[in-house]
């Protein structure tokens, strides 16, 4: 079986080295691929992600089985479309569909439509109207800019001044570029947040394991939002408010994706917050979590290329888990999520122990040498029978890792005791 992974970070890799872990047989490509990446397949550097033309050639020229979208981007960009229209098989959902990630006001419009929890709203294309809401709020809000923003254009605001800037930044000063030309502005939530991912074919749900996300820069949850700074699975969810998230949330959007005209196959990915009132919808992503794919895809004992066919098939994938917990720390350059340096040589990788794992999620080779290339350079990931094994097996393979600059955070699952083993509705 030829595959071909799109993408270039963390979850790519994850995504090839887990696609390559089902048979020898497999013929693996990525483009543009990384360092990681290179160790279990064929990079092609000088395809970009959102290069159509050039994604679509290649596949052709691999006669390639199947090709995995990884970062939003090109979803957003129609490269499903693309795919489908050469009748080339790709996993993911059309231009269409994808507006549910590349469109929060799109997303939130369908919610609120179809009467799923989600937190209340308000939408704003002019930055007076939005300041003036602003300042006559009492209570805390969150600002987010429509369009995408590498996962950074979400603020949760901790008092009106902050909500303001965020306003000015987004509509005024374009710090996220035609993204945040129209804004969101909606309550802020309380609650512990969970990343629950699921197959979608039509109205059909498979979902993954839970995962949790670690967003915020700084220890504590505290700082500016990130792409995601760390991640555990399965996340300590009941087994009442899964099922509730997929009956009452996935399963409906599912269908009223199929209902507005715009049926989804691929991964969903549902951030939620467990509040006082059940669980509500934060986002979407229509694309595997970055770094969640990293906790999830090595608990899965399944075949990850035979569960996406078959999900592309309009059949149930067999998803099979291992009863062990995961744990991904990811190490980032200093100054990230702001202005980092690149081309920093990183030293300690091959020191790492097994069984822990290392991911590439922003580096590059330079006259040999590996380098630091992205706001978040590496994803170190352990597994373990309890979350506590996981975790110490993460941070040791961290400390033999180096670069100027390292940065990463400590509280990675540390105020997450024990697992949840109860896997019957997710299996």
């Amino acid at each position: 079986m030829r595959m071909l992974v799109v993408g270039s970070g963390g979850r790519e890799h994850v995504l090839a080295w887990r696609l390559a872990q089902d048979a020898a047989s497999h013929n693996l490509h990525a483009a543009p691929g990384n360092p990681g990446i290179a160790s279990v397949g064929t990079c092609h550097p000088l395809v970009s992600a959102t290069d159509l033309p050039g994604l679509t050639s290649l596949a052709e020229q691999l006669d390639g089985d199947l090709t995995v979208v990884g970062p939003e981007a090109p979803l957003a960009a129609g490269i499903v479309d693309a795919f489908r229209a050469r009748s080339l098989r790709i996993f993911g959902p059309a231009q269409d569909a994808a507006r549910l990630e590349s469109s929060k006001i799109f997303a939130k419009t369908l919610l609120r439509r179809h009467g799923i929890s989600t937190a209340a709203f308000e939408v704003f294309t002019d930055p007076v109207e939005a300041l003036t809401y602003v300042r006559r709020q009492r209570r805390p809000l969150v600002v987010k800019a429509d369009g995408l923003a590498a996962g950074k254009g979400v603020v949760v605001a901790s008092d009106a001044r902050e909500a303001e800037q965020a306003v000015l930044d987004m509509m005024v000063r374009n710090v996220y570029g035609t993204s945040g030309d129209r804004v969101l502005i909606e309550e802020r939530l309380e609650g512990p947040e969970v990343s629950v991912l699921a197959f979608v074919s039509g109205r059909r749900v498979f979902p993954l394991l839970p995962a949790q996300d670690y967003k915020r820069a700084l220890d504590g949850n505290r700082g500016p939002n990130t792409g995601g700074m760390g991640a555990i699975a399965p996340a300590r969810v009941s087994l009442a408010d899964l099922a509730q998230i997929v009956d009452e949330i996935l399963e409906p959007v599912a269908s009223a994706m199929v209902d507005d005209g715009h049926p989804y196959t691929g991964v969903l990915y549902a951030g939620l917050m467990i509040t006082a009132d059940g669980p509500q919808v934060i986002e979407f992503n229509c694309r595997f979590g970055d770094p969640e794919a990293q906790v999830i895809l090595p608990l899965l004992e399944g075949n990850l290329a035979e569960a996406m066919i078959a999900t592309l098939e309009g059949r149930a994938p067999e998803l099979r888990w291992s009863d062990d917990a995961a744990a991904c720390v990811v190490a980032a350059s200093g100054g990230y999520p702001g202005a980092y340096k690149t081309g920093i040589p990183i030293r300690g990788i091959e020191r790492v122990p097994a069984p822990a794992l290392v991911f590439h999620a922003g580096t590059a080779t330079r006259d040999g040498q590996l380098v630091t290339a992205g706001g978040r350079v590496l994803n170190v990931v352990g597994t373990g029978p309890t979350l506590e094994d996981a975790r110490a097996q993460a941070y040791g393979g961290l400390s033999t890792i180096s670069f100027e600059g390292m940065q990463f955070r400590t509280d990675i699952g540390a105020a997450v005791p024990g697992i949840v083993r109860e896997r019957a509705s997710v299996s």
